[in-house]
């Protein structure tokens, strides 16, 4: 199992991230937040913080910095500060404060006095649901509603009414804040007409594309760097609020800045996952076999209708197998942060409900919840003729069978002194998807190689995984492979989200391999080189024609070279006419719930997963292992509490609660491995979001089995388990 390329870096200290970066001259910016959540802003009086010690600029909607609404392709509009005097949620950035000193920022910040006209703020979901609106279509493509039904079935209700057994609940999940270790922030520096801009993102290019857009600049005057990101997944896709004001703010003041919000500000200030509620109805003949699944959802959104969670599409579509199916997505704007990608959007908060609905079903039906799922086992998306890949569901549920005891449970209670213990499963799947991604290869003339690409690895393992990969298409030991990430000027790697990153560079980086080493031969055999003339091979690191064999270190050096450079292109082709792409998952789990106190403990957690080929076990394990972690805590710990002001009753660490060492048993994750060569030459499919897919729904599903409670609104509280 090997070691992360970059773990001693991290753990010693060495790791370099965006606030980490210092330069002479350098000043602090920070940022001024709305105190109300909708109405327009009437005057704000920067007098006194403009008089503070230290200050050198203060920029609002009355004074603003010069900066554009920047648009690219893969996310269209990107939201901007101080472009107008709208306030649309509690603490929007309005202002910014630009001195000496982080402290002087920071105090002359608070003495920015504002003036509001308020209007009325809209803050509950529950409360919007009749005023709902369609949400746009899917990011497949389909409309916010769609029904496929079977022939002579006039609609959903006539197949559910038809059915057998039927069971039909609410489900709720609520918001959620990525409360990245590292806050956004970044460090801009200006220097003879070229921006450097040292922020946290989860691809160096498109930061590069926003930021030039936003500042009307050529693509070739910006420079991102971010090799090191703490923390993503999602949340920082786009370019923050403090890199957007960081970089004109410097412009503007030649000088470098660094803005960082504070982790209150995090929390408001950025963008989260949105809550959403789910009425699901299941329909099924008596033995279990699917006749119809009705899937309404509904996602809170920001005024600004930027982004919904797309509970309904991303899962009943696909997991099973069903005779009839209605699914739709709406969407209710409110007074509240904009949403956006977070670890599986969609996937996640959709399984819970789903899931649980099957749970049900199998309750409903005496069946045994494995087998109910196995008995209607998808072969591909039902809106789609055509079929996964490849899919090893039922062997992940019989191995996780066996290997969690779930044959062996007791039919009815069981209790170990206090505590009542129950167990719960749930199927796992997230799309397989690519980006393009291009990626340069270096053989060195020290018998070294450099694999270079402007993606990001925001702790997913992606410098380990290029370095192997780079290090199998070569011939050589990892060891003499180094790979770099996270700068624009690198070619442009692919995101870093969707589980899209190793799929789309490592097919990339084996081109680019191949590349390479076909130039390296063709040097080798050219005039005047040591194989002039003959028909060279290369295998092991070596370049050879049958008498004699030379490293390419040696070659090179031989050549007068030091270096000889490739680069490698990949994009999703052909293979998406042909098939439908996903990996798997089933999730096992045990949990405790005290007879008296009513606490509830995870003790036990298993996954075990189908996802093409792994490259790194101790990399997609940490993967996994950090997703069953969100999916715990979602059902046991997360929830953003929106007042009826629109401010955030627990926007910090203090009460936003996330599950710490003591809330997480020991974890057990298995893959079974069949490579997925039909989506990629490596075979790997993404294991980054997956994780978090279907484990709330196993938590809640092992407390109705422990205590005969059925909770469909997660977080599960005290409350919700008193008799």
């Amino acid at each position: 199992m090997s070691s992360r390329v970059d773990g001693p870096r991290k753990v010693t200290g060495r790791a370099r991230y965006g606030l980490d970066h210092n330069f002479p001259g350098m000043v602090y910016g920070y940022l001024v937040t709305s105190t109300i959540a909708n109405g327009e802003i009437e005057a704000m009086d920067v007098t006194a913080a403009k008089s503070s010690p230290g200050v050198l600029g203060v920029y609002s909607p009355f004074d603003p910095l010069e900066l554009r609404t920047p648009s690219t392709p893969l996310f269209g509009e990107t939201w901007v500060p101080m472009q107008d005097k709208e306030v649309a949620y509690y603490g929007q950035p309005i202002g910014f404060v630009v001195a000496e000193t982080f402290e002087q920022a920071r105090d002359a910040a608070m003495l920015v006095e504002v003036s509001y006209r308020q209007r009325p703020a809209v803050t509950s979901l529950r409360d919007g649901l009749a005023t709902a609106e369609d949400a746009p279509a899917a990011r497949d493509g389909s409309p916010p509603e769609l029904a496929i039904l079977a022939d002579g079935v006039e609609s959903i209700e006539d197949a559910l009414a038809a059915s057998e057994v039927v069971v039909e609940a609410t489900y709720s999940t609520a918001t959620q804040n990525h409360a990245a270790m590292e806050p956004h922030s970044a460090v801009a520096v200006w220097e003879a007409g070229t921006l450097t801009v040292y922020s946290g993102n989860q691809a160096a290019y498109l930061q590069q594309m926003e930021l030039a857009a936003a500042l009307e600049l050529e693509q070739s005057a910006v420079h991102t760097v971010n090799p090191f990101v703490g923390g993503a997944f999602g949340g920082k896709a786009r370019t923050s609020a403090p890199a957007f004001l960081a970089a004109a703010a410097a412009k503007a003041l030649g000088r470098p800045v660094k803005a960082a919000l504070s982790r209150e500000q995090v929390f408001v200030a950025t963008a989260n996952r949105p809550g959403t509620v789910q009425k699901i109805a299941l329909g099924a003949a008596g033995d279990g076999t699917l006749i119809a699944v009705r899937h309404d959802s509904f996602s809170s959104t920001s005024m600004d209708r930027s982004f919904i969670e797309p509970t309904s599409h991303t899962t009943s579509p696909e997991w099973y197998a069903t005779q009839n199916l209605a699914i739709s997505q709406k969407m209710v704007p409110l007074n509240i942060p904009p949403g956006t990608f977070m670890r599986a959007p969609g996937e996640a908060p959709g399984s819970f409900a789903l899931e649980s609905a099957i749970d049900e079903l199998a309750v409903a039906l005496k069946m045994d919840p494995v087998e109910l799922r196995l008995k209607n086992n998808s072969t591909g998306p039902m809106a789609s003729d055509l079929q996964w890949s490849s899919k090893h569901l039922e062997e992940c549920y019989r191995i996780g069978a066996t290997r969690f005891g779930w044959t062996n449970r007791p039919p009815g209670e069981r209790t170990d002194g206090d505590w009542l213990v129950g167990v719960g499963t749930a199927t796992a799947m997230f799309p397989a998807i690519r980006f393009p991604a291009s990626v340069e290869i270096t053989l060195r003339d020290d018998d070294t190689a450099v694999v270079s690409t402007g993606g990001a690895d925001p702790g997913t393992g992606l410098f380990t995984v290029l370095s192997l990969v780079g290090a199998e298409s070569l011939d050589i030991s990892p060891e003499r492979v180094t790979s770099r990430l996270g700068d624009s000027a690198f070619p442009a790697g692919g995101l870093s989200g969707g589980s899209t990153a190793t799929a789309s560079a490592g097919s990339a980086t084996m081109i680019a391999a191949a590349t390479v080493i076909d130039s390296l031969l063709a040097a080798a055999s050219s005039a005047g080189a040591p194989f002039e003339g003959s028909e060279v091979t290369y295998a092991d690191g070596r370049v050879q024609d049958g008498a004699r064999a030379m490293t390419f270190g040696e070659l090179l050096r031989a050549l007068g070279r030091t270096s000889i450079s490739a680069t490698g292109s990949s994009a999703p082709g052909e293979e998406m006419s042909k098939h439908s792409f996903s990996s798997f998952g089933a999730q096992f789990c045990e949990v405790r719930v005290h007879r008296w106190t009513r606490e509830a403990r995870v003790s036990r957690m298993l996954s075990v997963f189908d996802a093409g080929r792994i490259i790194n076990d101790k990399t997609a394990r940490s993967q996994i292992i950090g997703g069953m972690i969100w999916g715990v805590s979602a059902a046991l710990h997360e929830g953003l509490e929106v007042e009826g002001n629109g401010r955030h009753a627990n926007g910090d660490f203090a009460g936003y609660l996330i599950p710490v060492n003591a809330d997480i048993p020991e974890v057990d994750v298995h893959f079974v491995e069949y490579p997925d060569t039909l989506h990629n030459d490596v075979g790997a499919r993404g294991v980054g979001e997956i994780g978090a897919v279907g484990m709330a729904a196993a938590v809640a599903n092992a407390v109705y089995n422990a205590t005969g409670i059925r909770v469909r609104d997660i977080p599960i509280v005290i409350e919700d388990l008193l008799e």
